[in-house]
């Protein structure tokens, strides 16, 4: 269960926080979590980020994202049970049923809503625990689903991170993190130009496989084995020059049909588990 998890990792107190209540969709802190929700603009000024559903919470938690505050409905969750999860360092509010439907994407989420601090997610924080670390790089993925089911390979491949180059949402999109069912806790992410993350691989001495139509090998005669990067673009344009002319080697997917392109979350996944496959699982 959530709750005891939650004490359990996290050692947090168990007492009785002071608790506000909402009722009405037309308060301001109601508007205002609204439009945290839809605008990156207001994500990346305030540095926070709402995160909807136990599950969520919970690998936020365990990825050690900071929580500023909870709303709960008491018609869909006990206050016990949110109580075993709260501390005096942030705020519990009570929100009505009316409330959490205005503020909820789902209705099976559980009746809990949090707000969590974002994490700078650069090439710097980044460490690997590996000596041969398997990273997969997106370059400009625009859809929040397919970078959530990009997430959602990484973590079920267990790769060392995941880079997102030239992006063009933030990390914290309520899209992203619904489609990554919570993913995007799980992973070790960084974001940067592309020039800077062909400058980290480097640096790091990790190969770079480019996924791209031009002198490309097909992806199963390439020995993953060593330290690598396999770098995925979108379907309408795939990879940039930069990455094609920085690339340790070009590799394709062979395809039999009419069309020369899947989606971006597929390739990726084919390219990532045939990588973890040479590498034993």
């Amino acid at each position: 269960m959530l709750t005891s998890f939650l004490c359990n990792r996290f050692k947090l107190p168990i007492f009785t926080p002071m608790v506000k209540q909402i009722s009405s969709t037309q308060n301001k802190e109601v508007k205002h979590l609204l439009q945290l929700q839809e605008k990156s603009r207001l994500r990346r000024k305030e540095g926070v980020f709402m995160v909807e559903g136990q599950r969520e919470i919970e690998l936020a938690l365990k990825g050690e994202f900071e929580i500023k505050a909870i709303y709960f409905c008491p018609d869909l969750i006990s206050f016990e049970k949110i109580q075993e999860f709260t501390s005096d360092e942030f705020q519990v509010t009570e929100i009505s049923s009316e409330v959490y439907e205005k503020l909820a994407y789902r209705s099976s989420t559980e009746g809990v809503l949090a707000i969590f601090k974002t994490k700078e997610n650069n090439l710097r924080s980044i460490k690997f625990e590996t000596k041969n670390p398997l990273i997969l790089v997106a370059e400009a993925p625009e859809k929040p689903g397919n970078i959530g089911a990009i997430l959602r390979t990484a973590d079920a491949a267990k790769v060392d991170a995941v880079f997102i180059a030239n992006p063009k949402t933030d990390l914290y999109n309520p899209n992203i993190i619904r489609s990554s069912v919570g993913c995007v806790f799980t992973n070790q992410i960084a974001t940067g130009s592309t020039s800077e993350i062909i400058d980290f691989l480097k640096e790091n001495n990790i190969s770079i496989y480019a996924a791209a139509l031009q002198a490309s090998k097909p992806y199963h005669n390439i020995d993953f084995t060593k330290s690598a990067a396999i770098v995925v673009g979108t379907e309408a344009t795939g990879l940039s020059e930069e990455w094609r002319e920085n690339s340790t080697q070009n590799i394709i997917i062979p395809m039999s049909g009419e069309i020369d392109s899947m989606n971006v979350s597929v390739a990726a996944g084919i390219l990532i588990f045939e990588a973890k496959r040479q590498r034993g699982f």
